[in-house]
């Protein structure tokens, strides 16, 4: 396959360009909030130590799980926006079949793992149903489930939850020893371990990449999120693919809870993190549905949000400055994809107008001496 430079660099430029815009509008809010600009931009950028590096990458990891999720949507022209709750639920089922031990070590990991990808599957299932058979928009099945999802587990916890003396935590029965994954010690001189369901977002991202990209149900997926008139002609069965699309991304959603419950919390409670499905989507759009764009975008995300916790102390701004930065880099990143995209239309009619005017003048002589 012959590298085509300027293309090469027209990808490149929109993410440069993105982040170009975000720094400079990021900078204008702080200025005008009368916050250090300097400082800020100071902290944010200092090298990470050790130990932030391994948060990142595992803050990534999550991330990546629910980005592709997400990503497995848009690719079909779906808005699967309930990731937040379809992990939410999957977590939960995957916590309590874990923590009751009836398997041993590994075992017990790989069936709760299915466990979750089934739960979220299942959740999703309900808005696929209602796109398919009673016309409701995924985005408001999605954002309504979501908070039916939060309340279900929510009274779900507070019937199994184990009570800890001493403790205000609400938590599922801790998962045995023999089924908590210790991670990897990737990173020199720290103290902390990178989870090792790194190894499932990999294998996560490579199936991902495959099966859209390589195979005749990742081009139908593709080709009914393109237009349906043209998937029906060419025998796609678009409800059918619906369906299935939304609960394959439900079921990557149901992944997304994993490293943390068997790398971190080992078991599922109040203080269970919320709001990837959210992070899942903007890391989505800002890696252009790719599997290595979205690792890229994932490892920025959460390096902004572990760059965030300095911001404080360093630099005297709320660390939820990070999430204005997150939003304006959002905006930048689809300004900056659309002015290069239509950079690109612009080169390439006049690289077409070239070629014609070029053709028109070799035929213009022949035909005067005919």
């Amino acid at each position: 396959m012959k590298l085509d430079p300027k293309r090469a660099l027209m990808t490149l430029a929109a993410p440069v360009l993105a982040l170009l815009i975000a720094v400079v509008l990021t900078s204008l809010v702080l200025f005008a909030l009368g916050d250090p600009v300097r400082d800020v931009w100071i902290t944010m950028l200092s090298a990470p130590k050790p130990r932030q590096i391994t948060n990142i990458v595992n803050g990534a990891i999550v991330l990546y799980l629910s980005a592709i999720a997400v990503a497995v949507g848009f690719r079909m022209n779906l808005f699967n926006i309930g990731v937040d709750g379809q992990y939410r639920v999957a977590a939960f089922a995957a916590a309590i079949f874990a923590g009751q031990g009836w398997l041993p070590g590994f075992l017990n990991i790989i069936v709760a793992i299915l466990i979750a990808m089934l739960a979220g599957g299942l959740w999703a299932s309900i808005a696929a149903y209602l796109k398919v058979k009673r016309g409701v928009s995924e985005v408001i099945s999605t954002i309504m489930l979501n908070a039916i999802a939060t309340g279900v587990v929510a009274w779900l916890l507070n019937k199994v939850a184990v009570k800890v003396k001493g403790s205000n935590a609400t938590n599922t029965q801790e998962i045995p020893e023999s089924s908590q994954l210790e991670g990897f010690k990737l990173i020199p001189g720290a103290n902390n371990r990178i989870y090792t369901l790194l190894i499932l977002a990999i294998i996560v991202g490579f199936l991902y990449w495959f099966i859209l990209g390589k195979t005749r149900f990742g081009f139908d997926l593709r080709a009914t999120g393109r237009s349906e008139t043209a998937a029906v002609a060419s025998g796609v069965k678009v409800p059918r693919m619906v369906m299935t699309s939304m609960i394959a991304s439900g079921a990557l959603a149901g992944l997304v809870g994993m490293p943390l419950l068997f790398g971190l919390d080992h078991s599922y409670g109040t203080t269970f993190q919320a709001g990837l499905g959210f992070a899942g989507i903007g890391i989505a759009l800002l890696g252009r549905n790719h599997p290595v764009g979205i690792a890229l975008a994932a490892l920025l995300w959460s390096y902004l949000d572990t760059q965030s916790n300095a911001l404080q102390i360093r630099a005297g701004v709320a660390p939820e400055l990070v999430n204005i930065i997150q939003g304006i880099i959002l905006f930048a990143i689809v300004i900056a994809y659309e002015l290069v995209r239509r950079a690109d239309i612009r080169l390439e009619q006049s690289k077409v107008a070239k070629e014609l005017a070029a053709q028109r003048a070799v035929r213009t002589p022949e035909g005067a001496q005919a």
